[in-house]
């Protein structure tokens, strides 16, 4: 059988899009997504958490972020969790889990201006 790693999120984008050019002039944006829950408790106040993502969107995704996302946008974001591995200045290995988005849809209402 054939495994599925998928992930869906909706959440605000934590900054503006970090946009770079890689090899041969391909675009890569990274940002933080910001995903909250509620819940009530037996006491019945309202506590909200508040989980932080990393999204790396590629080419096309990522010309749209530059255009188009910017702090506080609202978004619907739907990829694959890839985890890499870097070693730190003092030589410890690091993990990095991250999402890659292959679609996205903006939520934001329109300006009507």
């Amino acid at each position: 059988m054939r495994g599925l790693n998928k992930v869906t999120l909706i959440g605000n984008l934590g900054g503006d899009p970090d946009i770079q050019r890689v090899q041969e002039g391909v675009t890569v944006a990274k940002f933080s997504l910001a995903t909250s829950e509620s819940y009530k408790d037996a006491k019945g106040q309202v506590h909200t958490t508040t989980d932080w993502h990393s999204i790396v969107l590629w080419r096309g995704l990522a010309e749209l972020a530059e255009k188009y996302l910017h702090k506080g946008s609202l978004i619907y974001v739907e990829g694959k969790l890839k985890t890499r591995n870097f070693e730190d200045k003092e030589g410890a290995k690091r993990y990095v889990t991250e999402i890659i988005g292959d679609q996205i849809i903006m939520l934001d209402k329109r300006d009507e201006s």
